[in-house]
């Protein structure tokens, strides 16, 4: 109980604290990027731009009152418009602000620091190998990070053989980058970077409604292999949340 206890207070708020804090934003140490670097060599895509065309519900009531997590996908493929759609609902930038201090978003985020990478386990999307892929939301494109028809065991083993993820047509998965949150922050970035996480995925819930497509969102998973299938160093960038998403069943 002693450690149920302990953990209990990560959820309170500790921005009294941060009053007394001098953090790195504070000391004016530079702020990390708004988006990862990437080898300028690597291959690009273009997304088409996000297009309300795409929506079959546009009845926001209906949209709220329908919303359930589902597990279960049929094999039709999403289009390339409707990810397009998708990505800009969750981590597309509208505009870039105060020379390039940060991003106007259609998901908030404490400071507008919006901490986290967009990776995509892509299976069945017209006009896209299946891969792995990191969006580049300030351009709105993929980036490439390897072509694998084979990644949906791995997937499975490090979801804690949840088997309807393999299923899926594409799926989102969510990294944070700390410092983005911690510059800023400092300890009280972790609460407030979980509560973005929770912010985005309900986005992604609320799109897919709109596109008659299903989606669940998945926080059971083991940590170390879902970094390693991601190809991320588990301290600096780490997985926090995944959604599958495809046509209904």
């Amino acid at each position: 109980m002693d450690e149920i206890v302990r953990h209990r207070a990560f959820m309170r708020s500790n921005f009294a604290a941060l009053r007394r804090t001098l953090t790195d934003q504070a000391r004016g140490l530079p702020q990390p990027p708004l988006q990862l670097p990437h080898d300028p060599r690597a291959e690009v895509l273009p997304l088409p731009p996000a297009d309300r065309a795409v929506i079959r519900k546009n009845d926001l009531y209906a949209c709220l009152q329908e919303r359930r997590s589902r597990r279960q996908f049929s094999d039709h493929p999403l289009s390339k418009a409707e990810l397009s759609f998708l990505l800009w609902a969750t981590q597309g930038v509208q505009e870039i602000i105060k020379d390039g201090y940060a991003t106007l978003r259609p998901v908030p985020s404490a400071g507008a620091r919006h901490p986290f990478e967009t990776y995509l386990l892509v299976s069945r999307v017209e006009g896209l190998e299946p891969g792995l892929y990191r969006y580049l939301p300030l351009s709105h494109q993929l980036l490439l990070r390897r072509r694998d028809r084979e990644l949906d065991p791995a997937l499975v083993r490090a979801a804690c053989d949840q088997g309807f993820l393999a299923e899926a047509a594409v799926v989102f998965f969510w990294s944070c980058v700390p410092y983005r949150g911690e510059w800023r922050y400092h300890l009280a970035a972790h609460k407030v970077m979980l509560l973005d996480a929770g912010h985005l995925c309900q986005n992604l819930y609320l799109a897919c409604e709109a596109l008659d497509c299903a989606t669940c969102a998945v926080a059971a998973y083991d940590q170390e292999r879902m970094d390693e299938l991601l190809g991320l160093d588990g301290q600096d960038e780490y997985v926090v949340y995944l959604a599958p998403v495809g046509r209904r069943r």
